[in-house]
């Protein structure tokens, strides 16, 4: 599998977890030249939010230290050095980690990404003060890509951002030298958008993030607005793009076993995976594709695509598009596993939950109605299978629907809603009501 695909690690039985640890047997050797759309940059980025992590002597789940910093130095050595992370990623831990392994290379070998993590409207003050707090862990004067973080539309801006002054205060430090590219990570709808752009002249982007992959070009999630549209914006602009979610948070990894058979007829020595990242990387004004590359095989799989790298023709683009419109045809809940609601107030485990449905009905396991063949077996098999991966009191039925986490979904999930929409279809297989 693809980076990113195992991602929601944290979400998932932790059997599974472990078992895709130690099926890992040594480095594979990788050979050829990083992709580099804009030169000095690889088009591959590193993606902080999803470090490997293990049990301290307590019992808690901590990073795990020296395995980022293994992972950070094979990524260098083949060409990756673009490393995107948050002051709030991994429970505001992933700054930490990130610089100390990045810190054991010298300062011109890496290009530092973080955010400004302000999520609801605050003070100036507060706003400066997470700012200076990256540069002191990251023990650095200058950070090469700052980004106003998951901006929805323009009220969105004003109110974190743009009202209070922090935006005029990151021009001037950019006119320091101590800012080297100032943009933003957006989601949200079009009108949004287009008002971030016009504010172009004033702010000057340098770059830009958004979600984009083959599936989100025409079929975006919630009210996100469709990549084709963010892209020829940004490219007829001549702002360079930062892609997030090249994977929608591992799904395009495992896609439904019809769609893979599709894939694997064409090329089947590549991963699934890999046609998603060839599909960004081939767009020119890509800068840089971000993947959360938790294990080696993860960076490994990726650097099989992006070293000597091969672009997709316009047949296989098309290809691509012919199965996203199928996708739509499946009962998926576009989750990533961003984890952007966690912690529910009431201890319900959304990711996890919301992974378990989809793998289901990815892998053609989820039961559809009492005449297909072994239904009873395949109901009771799901039911167990529920039970093991979620906690009871951690299951669907739990949602009050306060709706706390809808306003922290970057997809623009309904959470609730899909929620009881999974709890009506576990009630219907316990009591066998599902016709």
């Amino acid at each position: 599998m693809g980076a990113a695909a195992l991602g929601v690690a944290a979400c998932a039985p932790k059997a599974a977890e472990q078992a895709v640890a130690s099926d890992f047997q040594g480095n594979k050797e990788l050979k050829g030249a990083m992709l580099q759309n804009y030169p000095g940059i690889g088009t591959l980025g590193y993606g902080c939010m999803r470090w490997p992590m293990k049990k301290d002597a307590n019992g808690r789940n901590v990073i795990d230290q020296e395995e980022v910093n293994r992972l950070v130095d094979f990524a260098l050595e083949h060409g990756v050095n673009y490393f995107d992370t948050s002051p709030v990623y991994l429970g505001g831990d992933s700054e930490r980690a990130t610089a100390e392994a990045l810190n054991r290379h010298p300062r011109d070998s890496w290009k530092l990404a973080t955010k400004l993590s302000i999520m609801s409207p605050n003070s100036f003050e507060n706003c400066i003060k997470m700012y200076k707090r990256s540069f002191e862990i990251f023990q650095t004067d200058y950070i090469d890509y700052y980004l106003l973080h998951s901006i929805k539309d323009i009220n969105d801006f004003n109110g974190r951002f743009g009202d209070n002054g922090v935006t005029d205060f990151l021009v001037k430090e950019r006119e320091a030298g101590r800012i080297k590219n100032l943009g933003f990570s957006f989601h949200g709808h079009k009108e949004g958008f287009d008002a971030m752009m016009a504010l172009h002249d004033k702010y000057h982007w340098d770059f830009v993030q958004i979600q984009m992959n083959y599936v989100d070009w025409l079929h975006p999630s919630g009210r996100n607005t469709r990549a084709d549209y963010l892209y020829e914006e940004l490219d007829k602009r001549g702002i360079p793009i930062v892609i997030m979610e090249p994977l929608r948070g591992g799904r395009l990894a495992n896609i439904p076993a019809d769609l893979a058979d599709r894939l694997k007829a064409r090329e089947p020595q590549r991963s699934i995976a890999s046609w998603a990242f060839r599909y960004v990387g081939s767009f020119p004004r890509v800068m840089c594709a971000l993947s959360g590359m938790t294990y080696m095989e993860h960076l490994q799989d990726n650097l099989e695509n992006f070293l000597d790298f091969e672009p997709l023709t316009d047949e296989e683009k098309q290809l691509l598009w012919d199965i996203a419109d199928r996708w739509e045809n499946y009962p998926l809940v576009p989750c990533t596993a961003c984890q952007y609601c966690m912690p529910c107030p009431y201890g319900i485990n959304i990711p996890g939950i919301f992974k378990f449905y989809n793998d289901n009905v990815t892998a053609g396991t989820y039961v559809e109605s009492k005449e297909q063949k072994d239904y009873a077996r395949a109901r009771r098999r799901y039911l167990l299978a529920y039970n093991e991966a979620i906690p009871t009191v951690r299951q669907a039925d739990h949602c009050i629907a306060c709706r706390k986490c809808e306003k922290e979904c970057p997809q623009n999930i309904r959470i609730p809603d899909q929620l009881r929409r999974i709890d009506r279809y576990i009630e219907s297989l316990k009591r066998e009501t599902i016709e």
